[in-house]
């Protein structure tokens, strides 16, 4: 998706960097902003307009996140193979016959308990740098995966949960308004576990833990899970109560 190929030449006469950028200017992407942060806010489920919002809105947060890969080895190294966790890279049978409690077989758990595939992540298409659009399709893919690290389940709780680990992490204004506003979205008994369980701990990890984007989680199918949180500095996440969604 990011290559630059000869054909790209013609494209970049254009105004595309890569295939599917669509080229906006400044008024344009604002506009774009504000109407897909009102869709947003009206159903956290858009996730087209949620990811609209994150590319109109993340150009100095996707900077950073590119400055602390190239920082890091491991993440330098996805920076140049640009990885993509689709369907069609994933061995699911591999994944399948790993031991319970391996990353992987943890993460097809996740997939197949949450009937979601990694391959509904939209692609990038407003973000004017081609490296910077990879960064921002590696967090899309890496989502779910934080979702498994985390333990986190799919419902509106572990949704926001995910996201203030995600703000204290990545620094996207995406991700820190769908921190401060999902909590309306949820009940009285879930919002006392996000805020006196979960929700710090999900601020402290997002803050100490490294770079989640650095990981080469591809190689890292094998590994428990318990060593990749503890390499990550991530503790494993308090009990969630049985309430109602």
């Amino acid at each position: 998706m990011f290559r630059h190929t000869s054909s790209d030449s013609a494209d970049s006469y254009y105004g595309r960097l890569y295939p599917g950028h669509i080229p906006t200017t400044v008024i344009q992407k604002a506009l774009l902003a504000v109407g897909s942060g009102v869709a947003a806010l009206q159903n956290p489920y858009r996730h087209d307009m949620v990811a609209v919002l994150g590319e109109t809105t993340g150009h100095q947060a996707l900077i950073n996140l590119r400055n602390r890969m190239r920082n890091d080895p491991e993440g330098d190294i996805i920076l140049t193979e640009r990885p993509r966790i689709r369907l069609s890279t994933l061995d699911l049978n591999k994944m399948a016959s790993l031991p319970d409690g391996s990353f992987g077989r943890e993460y097809l758990r996740f997939l197949e308990d949450n009937k979601v595939t990694p391959d509904t992540r939209a692609d990038v298409k407003f973000v004017d740098n081609e490296e910077l659009a990879y960064v921002m399709q590696r967090y899309r893919e890496v989502h779910d995966l934080l979702h498994t690290i985390l333990g986190m389940p799919t419902n509106m709780l572990g949704e926001v949960v995910v996201k203030w680990f995600e703000a204290a992490q990545t620094g996207l204004p995406m991700c820190v308004l769908g921190a401060a506003l999902g909590p309306l979205r949820l009940n009285a008994s879930r919002l006392q576990s996000l805020f006196t369980s979960v929700g710090p701990w999900a601020l402290h990890s997002g803050r100490q833990a490294r770079c989640v984007l650095s990981v080469f989680y591809e190689r890292r199918w094998e590994q428990s899970l318990e060593d990749l949180r503890e390499e990550l500095h991530i503790q494993p996440p308090p009990l969630l109560t049985a309430a109602s969604p």
